[in-house]
């Protein structure tokens, strides 16, 4: 049953201390919550606080030794360079409130229809290693989660970041349960792709409209075929043309055209859909956390709140 404000899910953790000049805008987790709250899209019981994500539930995706070492601030130097964010108790509390997020936001969506993060889409992190900015695989691990309890028996991952979802994919490859979808750039990173359950590859300079006529002709059916019980949908804001580290072109606009078309298409369809934000990368925090609160607001308009 639908709530009409989506809960949306905030931990303080989630903003990590990082050295001065990191090129990670990790500020812009807190400012996102700001503008949700001053916008009041959190609505008026606030947000929820979640869970850092238990260890069982790191283990059902990742291997006991790269937890080991985030947790134990053992990584070897060579996978801390690969995630490329400090092994540090920060970086490692914050990876585990991020999928405690993803996790909460994914029970919540079963029961309302829609709930969102503030935080998530750790998409490059692989079973024995992080990469990319991703320490825990945050969609993966809630998946196999809700899987595992019998919540879900199929789920769907959308993930419209301009970077492929390899690691997502790489984890999934064998599990028919889980469905991989990435739309991104098709010369970004990661160079080597992984092979999900279905890729699409876009030139450099892709705009709105062209972006978002393949993502219509693909959802609806996508949805059908898979019949999933759960969505998590990968907001990643890093298309837009101003956006450090994407190869796309699209507008605020577009971005918000594209989140309501993807949460009304679940909606209409009675498929409950959690949100994450993904990648984002401009020196403009403030403008930044706007771009990312495209989704929050999109969440709430597609609920009638």
């Amino acid at each position: 049953m639908a709530a009409s404000v989506p809960p949306i899910v905030h931990h303080p953790a989630f903003r990590a201390e990082m050295p001065a000049g990191h090129r990670f805008p990790m500020d812009k987790f807190a400012r996102l919550a700001a503008v949700l709250e001053a916008e009041g899209v959190a609505g008026p019981a606030g947000f929820v606080l979640p869970e850092p994500i238990d260890l069982d539930s790191l283990l059902l995706v990742h291997e006991a030794a790269y937890v080991r070492g985030v947790l134990d601030l053992t990584l070897p130097a060579d996978v801390a360079r690969r995630v490329g964010l400090p092994n540090t108790e920060s970086v490692a509390r914050r990876a585990q409130a991020a999928v405690g997020g993803t996790l909460a936001a994914a029970r919540l969506a079963l029961a309302h229809g829609i709930a969102c993060n503030t935080a998530g889409g750790s998409h490059h992190a692989q079973a024995d290693t992080g990469a990319g900015f991703c320490v825990f695989n945050d969609v993966a691990v809630a998946a196999r989660r809700l899987l595992e309890e019998g919540e879900v028996g199929q789920v769907l991952v959308v993930d419209l970041d301009v970077h492929q979802g390899d690691g997502t994919a790489r984890i999934f490859e064998n599990d028919p349960s889980v469905f991989t979808f990435s739309m991104h750039a098709g010369k970004n990173f990661p160079a080597r792709k992984a092979a999900g359950d279905l890729d699409v590859d876009l030139p450099d300079g892709t705009g709105d409209d062209v972006y978002l006529g393949k993502l219509e002709a693909i959802l609806p059916d996508l949805l059908a075929r898979v019949a999933p019980d759960l969505v998590f949908l990968n907001a990643g804001v890093d298309p837009h043309a101003d956006d450090k580290l994407g190869r796309l072109n699209l507008s605020d606009d577009g971005l918000a055209r594209r989140e309501a078309f993807v949460l009304g298409s679940c909606l209409e369809r009675g498929i409950p859909v959690a949100g994450v934000i993904g990648g984002g990368y401009d020196a403009d925090i403030d403008r930044l956390a706007h771009r990312h609160a495209l989704l929050h607001r999109a969440a709430r308009t597609a609920l009638g709140a």
